[in-house]
């Protein structure tokens, strides 16, 4: 039996990929692609030759069982997306959850994924949190924004620059104008930038400039409202007693 490879990608510059992963994707009988252009770009740039399949949202439900009986007749696939890790916010789970259920082995290699640099480099608690990728566009995303009104983790979600703004007026109206945010955008790439402050001055910042790129909004928890106006407490007790 054969075994699937999840490999990431760059979310943008080239210099973060892994040497292992480089290895694998040269080594595989099959790649499977999100976007074949955007992969044959990355595939030629690092000197790999190898089949190359289409395999995103669109078609993944009928590849993923032919794929499945190859890997079991012996062949390695390699699964890649766009950018990132594949199946995080991207194509890529079905196959993963039909290898699994079949008893192949499954491989995923560590690398790159848009959220952690985004949320290690926004200043907010990072010991727990929750991804949300990308919410609902209609149907669902109000009420989605409804049952995290009370979330204490710290929440990440990606977004596209069209949608910045009403998102983080949305977030303004369910969760408050003072809750603290960290928009990056652009990752690991040339115009990298983190915007970060209360979501009414960031909403003032994107409102004078307009979005552009791949986006991360970290948006602080419920929790971490209330221990700052617990400590502001604590301090007006202490200069009190003094």
């Amino acid at each position: 039996m054969g075994k699937l490879y999840v490999v990431p990608t760059p979310v943008g510059n080239l210099e973060d990929m892994t040497f292992r992963a480089i290895r694998v994707l040269k080594e595989a009988d099959l790649i499977l692609a999100e976007d074949t252009r955007t992969s044959g770009i990355l595939l030629k740039h690092f000197e790999i030759k190898n089949s190359l399949l289409s395999h995103h949202k669109f078609n993944e439900h009928q590849t993923v069982e032919r794929m499945v009986e190859r890997i079991k007749g012996g062949e390695t696939v390699a699964l890649i997306s766009d950018a990132g890790t594949p199946a995080i916010s991207d194509p890529g789970f079905l196959m993963v959850r039909e290898c699994v259920r079949n008893g192949i082995e499954v491989q995923c290699l560590p690398g790159a994924t848009a959220f952690v640099p985004a949320l290690v480099s926004s200043g907010l608690p990072d010991e727990r949190f929750c991804f949300e990728g990308f919410l609902p566009q209609k149907k669902g995303r109000q009420t989605r924004l409804q049952a995290l009104v009370d979330e204490t983790r710290t929440m990440i979600f990606y977004e596209s620059p069209y949608r910045l703004l009403k998102t983080l007026t949305q977030f303004a109206e369910f969760f408050g104008p003072d809750r603290q945010v960290s928009v990056c955008r652009e990752i690991s790439k040339v115009h990298e930038e983190s915007v970060r402050g209360t979501l009414e001055e960031v909403i003032h910042h994107f409102t004078e400039t307009e979005p552009k790129g791949e986006i991360v909004v970290v948006l602080a928890g419920k929790e971490e409202v209330k221990v700052k106006e617990k400590k502001n407490k604590y301090r007006e007790l202490i200069t009190e007693d003094e």
